[in-house]
């Protein structure tokens, strides 16, 4: 804007000088140059902040639009139209501005500002000024508005605690930081904030917000109305649907902080208040499969699927690609990641480079098995003498006889003279009267006369080992008598 006033106060230094040397000669004459005219574009962003002091922001958007067209890199342009931007709300679009006017190098002077403290100074000294905390802070809360608009709350709240380290006052950051706390379902912190802001007394108006319903109100105002929203929440208690899904949000903002215990007491006492929410039985399959339990966590996410309010959309979850889709959608997704997991690990196992899985407790700390001590060796100790081994007392058996060779016929042959039995022995072989009452019991013998023959028995019962003969109608052919055949007749001749 003020870049020809600049050259003209140097011209008209140079002009001076040049007049020194000159002023004896009397008939030299010189023409100062006359003030030049501003450019199109000059012309153009003067008229739009003209128009802005005014408030007609239309009309002086529509003046900086026209100066960008002329000269899309003029920094003076790009920072007013990101001013303009910042004034209707749209963050992204003003840091873009800002971000653009920043890099252009320019030694003009501004000549009119909204900031009475940058008038009259080079532009690239007005931008190194940015650092000062009040501006960065500024700067700050429209990033965080950024990230709040596309719901990456995580993100916001970093930007915002960044901010407050060098800036811990500022109104707008503390307002800003409460409606985080709140959306991350931390109420408490979200009160502490907005008193906070409240406290401050500060008159400023609200320009860019994520909540288009605080634009032109007052900080101290807006953040008050918040303080007492929270409050009356908090005193009242919730039912039964808000704590759970409150339960719910912290434990996602607590793994986004990477406290990984908050979140699984957060996610456990949700899911104690309703074992069949869909959200509740997802988180606790995140938590197993966060602690390496992937059959567990594989098992909730289906369940998950099957919940009565599967259909319900996700809208804040830990990945930026999960919001908006349905919850059993989400689920599903997990379920297919665990198995793919598994499947991975199982064929890395089986190739032999994976190591065996070790045991471990729930806070993840392995499970030592006990040493197995073997006790020392006995020293100076006689072992007991041990009893002779007896052999159980068998009677002897006398050996299988060897099998004759069987005779053709199926003839059975007759029975061997020891085996035959006590009739159809030869007389001379049996023992004298004599030495048979030896063979008698005591009770049996007598001291005179002969001795008494025992009863005959039956051969079966006399001698049972012995095989009887068969009887005559049994006996094979060859050893039948033959008949007696009367004699042939005599042959007549």
């Amino acid at each position: 804007m003020g870049g020809s006033r600049f050259q003209s106060a140097l011209l008209m230094a140079s002009a001076m000088v040049c007049l020194l040397p000159c002023a004896y000669a009397g008939d030299l004459k010189i023409k100062l140059p006359k003030r030049s005219s501003a450019t199109p574009v000059q012309q153009l962003n003067r008229q739009g902040v003209q128009q802005l002091k005014r408030h007609h922001l239309e009309k002086a958007r529509k003046l900086f639009l026209k100066a960008y067209l002329l000269d899309p890199d003029d920094p003076f342009t790009l920072n007013n139209l990101g001013y303009i931007s910042e004034l209707e709300g749209d963050a992204d679009r003003a840091l873009r501005y800002y971000e653009l006017s920043s890099q252009k190098h320019s030694q003009a002077i501004i000549d009119q500002a909204s900031r009475p403290e940058l008038k009259g100074r080079p532009f690239e000294e007005a931008f190194a000024s940015l650092q000062v905390p009040e501006l960065q802070s500024n700067k700050a809360n429209l990033q965080a508005i950024s990230l709040l608009g596309k719901w990456r709350i995580a993100e916001a709240e970093a930007v915002l605690k960044q901010a407050l380290a060098g800036d811990p006052h500022n109104p707008f950051t503390l307002n800003n930081m409460g409606y985080v706390m709140e959306q991350e379902g931390d109420l408490e912190s979200a009160l502490r904030y907005y008193s906070s802001a409240a406290s401050s007394q500060s008159s400023d108006a609200i320009l860019v917000t994520p909540n288009p319903k605080w634009r032109g109100r007052s900080i101290s105002e807006v953040a008050e109305e918040n303080a007492r929203a929270v409050n009356k929440e908090i005193a009242k208690g919730e039912d039964l649907d808000a704590q759970i899904a409150r339960l719910n949000l912290r434990g996602v903002a607590a793994i986004n902080h990477n406290d990984a215990e908050a979140a699984l007491k957060f996610f456990q006492e949700a899911y104690k208040l309703d074992p069949r929410n869909a959200f509740c039985i997802n988180n606790m399959g995140y938590v197993a499969e966060m602690e390496g339990d992937r059959e567990t966590a594989q098992s909730y996410y289906q369940e998950a699927r099957k919940a009565g309010d599967a259909d319900r959309k996700v809208t804040y979850a830990t990945r930026r690609n999960a919001e908006g889709l349905r919850m059993k959608e989400v689920a599903q997704d997990n379920q297919v990641d665990v198995s793919a997991r598994m499947a991975a690990i199982e064929a890395t196992r089986r190739r032999g480079g994976a190591p065996m899985p070790q045991l471990k407790h729930r806070d993840n700390t392995p499970v030592l098995e006990p040493e197995v001590k073997q006790a020392p060796p006995l020293e100076n100790v006689t072992p007991p003498a041990l009893p002779t081994a007896e052999l159980p007392n068998r009677p002897e058996q006398p050996p299988p006889a060897a099998k004759p060779p069987q005779q053709p016929g199926d003839v059975i042959p007759p029975l061997p003279e020891s085996q035959q039995p006590a009739a159809g022995k030869n007389p001379s072989q049996q023992p004298s009267p004599a030495a048979q009452p030896s063979q008698q019991p005591p009770h049996a013998k007598t001291p005179s006369g002969p001795p008494a023959q025992p009863p005959q028995q039956p051969q079966s019962q006399s001698t049972p080992d012995v095989i009887p003969p068969l009887p005559e109608s049994q006996q094979p052919p060859a050893a039948k008598t033959p008949p007696q055949q009367p004699p042939p007749p005599p042959e007549r001749r």
